[in-house]
């Protein structure tokens, strides 16, 4: 458990000269001690945007030491520098969501790293439309909500159920929804009320080896390199702000079996850190990039 007075301030703002000094002395003055800083330019390159990140850990004197006090210290300096500052209480625990098919490999490794400690966050449910981890999730004590699409359901279906699973997400007041391997196409609706706040995992054949057992497709092709990409859902299909990467060199003695073994590992892997990065507000949006703050 964080300590109770510990807080996490993300900012992001156009670059120019001053913010670092404006914050950190804010921060000195208000008797506020600074654990960790960390701060980005993006300034180099054609691609540049122009804007200055920032991620102060801080802990703040009692007497500062909630959200709206701190909200208003900061009031004068957000707007002198038109600043998108937001500030997080360590002590409170961000609340994830879960939605999963029926490869279970994501779930099970947040499942386990929830319950072993290793992830600081509540699950208060689990969203499938099928129902084949419904003992699973009650072996955690986390309630299973079965949301079916029949096979060659209209959008209108479709749509209908994503509206259950928003009405979900706002009544459990989750933070974050983590796609764990759930191999439905989301309306362009769902993902704009899902903005920075849902994180997608796939393989990283794309844009070849799309459909059905990607990893037996890869296989015969041979390939060299399997990987993973974890990455903020977006209306646009497996292209949102990328996250996290990773990949594995594989060879021509493995089966296709094999290497679907690894890509599930990698997978794995990945997301579990996306996921972790986004609840330690170590990710901060920069256009159609990201910026991560290690």
């Amino acid at each position: 458990m964080a300590p109770p007075h510990q807080y996490v301030l993300t900012l992001s703002c156009r670059d120019t000269q001053g913010i670092v000094y404006a914050v950190s002395g804010l921060l000195y003055q208000a008797g506020c001690n600074i654990i960790d800083s960390q701060q980005f330019g993006d300034l180099d390159g054609a691609d540049a945007t122009g804007l200055f990140f920032m991620r102060v850990h801080f802990e703040a004197p009692p007497h500062l030491a909630d959200t709206a006090t701190l909200e208003t210290l900061f009031a004068h300096t957000r707007e002198q520098y038109a600043m998108d500052l937001r500030l997080h209480a360590l002590a409170r625990r961000p609340r994830l969501l879960l939605m999963v098919s029926q490869h279970g490999h994501c779930l099970n490794d947040l499942l386990f790293r929830w319950q072993s400690g290793q992830l600081a966050v509540d699950i208060p449910a689990i969203v499938s439309n099928h129902a084949t981890f419904a003992e699973l999730a009650a072996g955690c004590g986390i309630p299973f909500h079965h949301l079916p699409l029949a096979a060659g359901s209209d959008a209108a279906a479709k749509r209908a159920q994503e509206q259950k699973v928003q009405a979900l997400i706002e009544s459990e007041r989750a933070d974050l929804v983590v796609l764990a391997r759930y191999m439905q196409i989301l309306s362009p609706e769902f993902c704009a009320a899902l903005e920075g706040r849902a994180i997608n995992i796939h393989h990283s054949f794309l844009p070849s080896f799309k459909g059905a057992r990607p990893y037996f497709q890869a296989h015969a092709r041979g390939v060299k390199i399997i990987g993973a990409t974890a990455h903020y859902v977006t209306a646009d299909l497996d292209e949102g702000p990328i996250i996290e990467q990773d990949v594995e060199r594989v060879d021509h003695s493995m089966s296709a079996e094999a290497l679907t073994a690894a890509g599930r590992d990698i997978e794995s892997r990945v997301l579990a850190r996306a996921v972790r990065w986004h609840v330690e507000h170590r990710v901060l949006l920069n256009g159609h990039k990201s910026v991560i703050f290690r």
